[in-house]
């Protein structure tokens, strides 16, 4: 039959074609195969001639899969998709396969052409660049990965049947990818991936997505796998990238979902799992969440405090206030400082806390409008006092790293010290440790040109990021603030201690003050004491509070 149909040019055209080919009658039966169908499966030419296609069959599909496949193939004369099929060894493996009708001396065929879309390292340097790959990583692009997704949930009973989905968020990289140009970009996000592969098992699927989000189907039975799955993955990124001889301290916000528990179809998989990345980038990044019904109502929550954030912003700004939280000397319960913590008051949500609108003003650009109505505040607060204020104290107030690399956050800052100057007071700025490390490059110089204008420098919870006397060393800081987890767990057996004491050693080392967050216990202040820390703040002293005399008040509960 092949003879008859194919004659010796068209053979050798076939036999040097790049993909691997099956020629097939309408019956259908196998009649002709190339050397690349014979690489891919692992069959010989021999075995296989005569035989229906179905020798290659996985049982993966079921008959409704290739109800339709026929169905348009004959409408349309072509089917194009993924499949997976099984080789001579009764390895499974994915394949992207094309159909399509000929006819060929009075008879009607099927040219079947597929490449082995689980093998990237095994495809021709051209082949991985198609339209089914991402050209910068060579990882599976999104059509590949839906196309994956869905072959997967459409596999019938005797296909493993739980997996996971797994959605993959870079944390700053658009701010890495801004400040060290796309050159580097780029290189991270390939050194992304391959770190991502190393933790992959075979039969795993990963895929970007576009830009820095990833997605992977891991094939895991249940919830508590998920999540070690996922710890694996935030473990390794722990150690930070070499580019061109400066470290870049990547981390990844991971959303989860199951099939079939949390959904059957390819979309509301992939989808349930970008929301919960989201939940788990909301809760402070480099972590990961499984997806729960709740977190629908989160991101309703959110996206409902956005569009009121967005008009207050722009239409009320009366709605936002500064209220002022003491920093004490642990000691003598003295008032050395005072925090600048902005609160918004909405008058359909009311009060809004801080951790719900703060984080969607960072995401959406809003947060130096945010930064200039606090210090509008602030200077209405100073200029409208009625009672004596005392000298010496310290005035924080919380910057986002990307203002501080806008091009007049210097000359703003340097208009606020004036009205901390007339009071003989000192201007500092917090920012959060993330940042620092994220931007320490091209903040340094920034953060040097801020110390020359007498603005102290403090780093905001410190220790949830990655902590090292290089970084600490090479910016201009002057306070550690002690990040309140470390605080909440402080007890006489608590392995925190050890991590207070260390970070105290380490400050004392490089000579900077260190302030203790969230102190709410009498038990916390002592062992704060005795370990050496000198200042602090938390609920035990004071709650935030309105501009008001009772700020400077030394705490009675300290004092005593």
């Amino acid at each position: 039959m092949a003879t008859a149909i194919l004659d010796k040019d068209f053979k050798a055209l076939i036999d040097c074609h790049p993909r691997a080919m099956m020629l097939a009658t309408q019956e259908p039966r196998i009649v002709y195969v190339n050397r690349v169908f014979q690489q891919v499966t692992g069959y010989d030419a021999d075995t296989v001639i005569g035989k229906k296609p179905s020798v290659l069959s996985s049982g993966y599909h079921g008959r409704d899969f290739y109800k339709e496949m026929w169905l348009q193939l004959s409408i349309e004369n072509r089917w194009e998709g993924l499949i997976w099929n099984q080789r001579s060894n009764g390895e499974i493996y994915p394949q992207w396969l094309t159909i399509y009708g000929v006819e060929m001396r009075d008879a009607h065929c099927y040219v079947g052409t597929f490449m082995d879309v689980g093998d990237l390292a095994a495809m021709d340097e051209k082949l991985a660049s198609l339209a089914y790959y991402d050209v910068l990583t060579r990882l599976p692009n999104r059509h590949l990965f839906q196309a994956f997704l869905e072959s997967r949930t459409g596999q019938q009973v005797n296909s493993p049947v739980n997996f996971s989905v797994l959605f993959l968020d870079l944390d700053f990289f658009k701010e890495i990818n801004d400040l060290y140009g796309h050159a580097q970009g780029d290189e991270l996000l390939v050194r992304v991936a391959q770190r991502l592969q190393s933790v992959l098992r075979k039969g795993d699927v990963l895929a970007r997505l576009s830009g820095d989000e990833f997605a992977a189907i891991i094939e895991v039975d249940c919830v508590a796998k998920t999540e070690a799955f996922c710890e694996r993955i935030l473990s390794v990124f722990k150690e930070p990238f070499i580019i061109n001889d400066q470290p870049h301290y990547v981390s990844l916000s991971i959303g989860a979902s199951l099939f079939p528990v949390h959904a059957e179809k390819d979309r509301s998989l992939l989808e349930k799992a970008d929301q919960a990345m989201y939940s788990a980038k909301r809760s402070g990044r480099s972590r990961y969440q499984v997806f729960n019904p709740g977190i629908n109502r989160e991101l309703l929550y959110q996206e409902s405090i956005g569009q009121y954030l967005s008009r207050s912003i722009a239409e009320s700004r009366d709605e936002f206030c500064v209220v002022y939280q003491p920093h004490y000397m642990l000691g003598s319960g003295e008032v050395t400082g005072l925090e600048a913590l902005v609160r918004w008051n909405h008058p359909v949500l009311g009060p809004v806390p801080p951790g719900d609108f703060i984080p969607i003003a960072e995401k959406r650009g809003w947060v130096t409008v945010l930064t200039s109505i606090v210090l509008d505040a602030i200077q209405r607060d100073l200029t409208a006092t009625a009672f004596e204020l005392p000298m010496g104290v310290r005035l924080a107030i919380n910057v986002s790293a990307r203002h501080m690399l806008e091009d007049d956050f210097v000359s703003e800052m340097t208009r606020m010290r004036r009205y901390t100057d007339q009071l003989n007071w000192e201007l500092e700025l917090e920012i959060t440790e993330t940042s620092l490390v994220h931007f320490s490059d091209p903040l340094s110089s920034k953060l040097a040109l801020l110390q020359e204008q007498g603005i102290r420098i403090a780093i905001d919870d410190f220790g949830t990021g990655y902590s090292s006397l290089a970084y600490l060393q090479s910016l201009s800081v002057n306070v550690l603030k002690i990040d309140r987890s470390f605080v909440a767990r402080l007890s006489e057996q608590s392995t925190d201690i050890t991590l207070v004491r260390a970070i105290l050693a380490m400050a004392h080392a490089l000579n900077l003050e260190v302030v203790a967050e969230g102190i709410e216990s009498e038990a916390q202040r002592l062992i704060l004491c005795q370990l050496g820390c000198k200042h602090g703040q938390g609920f035990l002293f004071s709650k935030p509070q309105g501009w008001n005399s009772q700020l400077f008040v030394a705490s009675l509960d300290v004092s005593q």
